[in-house]
């Protein structure tokens, strides 16, 4: 019977000290845990990489090497071919909304559909009136946006990704001139909210060879996406 009491008692030791470990443990790395959510377009979607990654995959991959005392979990909620109003709304659908109260970073690239779509669907020929309204429209959109974020998870930093010209070996001075119209106007916009932070893109694929950047006519490939991943992580400190 002694055996058996003895016996007994070491397995509930075991027993506790099993779940006191698992407890802590578990606590631990949710403490050391972090949740970043990605919103936007095809451009965060990662159309074009043949990896299926894209630059937030790519991101998370870089990130997490980095660091060695925190893990970083990366949500993309992008949705090709997804405008500003269209992102709005899927700020409003429940199964969205209840995880972003937990994010510890939200990163937003938006904007590229507005602009191109104004213009019909490409650059040729540029209509000045359209672009110039639908700068106006999209502005207030990224604000209420951004608002509804801030309302959802007020301590979250954004990282709000600007517009690239997605013809830098072309002439198209015209072009760039419109893509640094809209970028200028975003930067004043965050500049205006707090715990906001700008990410420029445009500069990074100037002088680069479209062949070798990019996928198709807008849409970067895996060494296209590798320049932004880089830059959000030479903008940001993880």
């Amino acid at each position: 019977m002694k055996v058996w009491k003895m016996v007994g008692v070491l397995v509930v030791v075991v027993l506790l000290a099993g779940a006191y470990y698992l407890f802590f443990t578990d606590k631990k790395e949710a403490a050391d845990k972090k949740y970043v959510v990605a919103l936007g377009d095809s451009l965060v979607y990662g159309k074009g990489d043949k990896e299926n990654s894209g630059y937030i995959g790519r991101l998370e991959d870089k990130v997490n090497k980095e660091k060695t005392d925190e893990t970083y979990s990366f949500e993309n909620l992008g949705i090709p071919g997804q405008k500003s109003n269209q992102l709005q709304k899927q700020l409003m659908k429940p199964d969205v909304t209840k995880d972003l109260p937990d994010a510890d970073l939200f990163i937003i690239n938006i904007g590229t559909n507005d602009l191109i779509k104004s213009n019909g669907g490409d650059f040729k020929p540029l209509h000045h009136d359209k672009i110039v309204e639908a700068k106006e429209e999209y502005l207030d959109n990224l604000d209420e946006i951004i608002d509804t974020l801030h309302t959802l998870n007020e301590d979250a930093p954004i990282l709000v990704i600007g517009l690239y010209n997605p013809y830098p070996d072309r002439d198209s001075d015209k072009i760039e001139a419109y893509v640094d119209d809209w970028n200028e106007t975003i930067i004043k916009e965050v500049k205006k909210q707090e715990n906001v932070k700008y990410v420029s893109s445009n500069p990074l694929f100037k002088g680069k060879s479209k062949g070798e950047y990019f996928s198709d006519s807008l849409h970067p490939n895996g060494k296209g996406y590798d320049l932004i991943a880089d830059q959000i992580m030479d903008s940001y400190n993880f």
